[in-house]
Parts: C-alpha cells; structure tokens; sequence
C-alpha cells in the first residue's frame, strides 16, 4: 500500500464547528474512497507567511493515510480546489523515510535524547577553573618613519 500526507489550511474566519466539519468532511471522504486513516491532526491557527485571499492566518490539519493505488488524489485534489473554504493544500506520497519520521515523531522519538546508553560513563564534578592573571597592556609602540628614497648621485 501507498503512504500519503495531505495538508490542507481551512480558513479561520469560519465558526469552530464549520472549521471541524470542514476537516472531517474531508476525513470521511477519504475513508469512502478505501483509504485508512494512520493519522489525523489538528495543528491549529497559525500565521501565514504571506497573505492567502486577503487571511493572514489559517487553521493546519494534517491527514496521513493509506491507499492501494495513488489514482484517487486527483479526486481529493479536485475537491480541495472547488472548496472555498479551504485556502491552501498540499499533497505528498511518503517514501519509507518518510513514514518512518512520522511514525517516530508521534511516538515521540524526535527531538528527544535517546537514554539507552546504559554502559555510558557518569558525569564528573566540575573542576575549579584556575585563577586568571591579569597581564599588564604593553605600551603603545611608537610609529616607524616613512622611509626615504635615496636620490643617486650623478657623476
């Protein structure tokens, strides 16, 4: 099976109850079209980078899932287009990198340090830093004197 990614930026003008229909309208058309859901998430109101249709912020969702064949997101492509209230959206098929990365990104294993080095050695105490001394500035050096051309003498 085929692993995609949609995301999509519903318009944050819309009441909280047309926002999360809008995605579930989407959620549930992915479902009739045999796809399964891995993941739905709500990223919630950000800030654009630039303006979309005259907004500065959006609402993020982020549906992951699978299909057996792709043929079916230029149908979820067309939907996306043809609906007003979705402002942007991108459509991404995931390599096994890909799937990978949000797998362990939802299981939390991104951004953490992992602590399975048992055999690690413990952390010492800090040593004391050793007094500095102060060294004295050394006194201006006067500047050298433009050298001068030597005139030949002409005999």
């Amino acid at each position: 099976m085929k692993q995609y990614e949609v995301n999509f930026i519903v318009d944050p003008v819309l009441s909280g109850d047309e926002i999360k229909a809008t995605a579930q309208t989407y959620v549930d058309l992915f479902t009739k079209a045999g796809c399964t859901i891995v993941n739905n998430d709500e990223m919630g109101l950000r800030q654009l980078a630039y303006p979309i249709k005259r907004r500065t912020s959006g609402i993020y969702y982020c549906v992951e899932f699978q299909v057996p064949t792709g043929a079916v997101i230029d149908d979820f492509e067309l939907a996306f287009r043809r609906d007003e209230r979705i402002l942007r959206f991108l459509s991404v098929k995931l390599d096994k990198f890909g799937v990978k990365y949000n797998d362990d990104k939802r299981n939390g294993l991104i951004g953490k340090k992992s602590s399975s080095k048992k055999d690690a050695p413990a952390k010492e105490a800090p040593k004391a830093k050793a007094p500095v001394k102060k060294v004295a500035k050394p006194a201006p050096v006067a500047a050298a004197p433009a050298p001068v051309a030597a005139k030949e003498e002409e005999e």
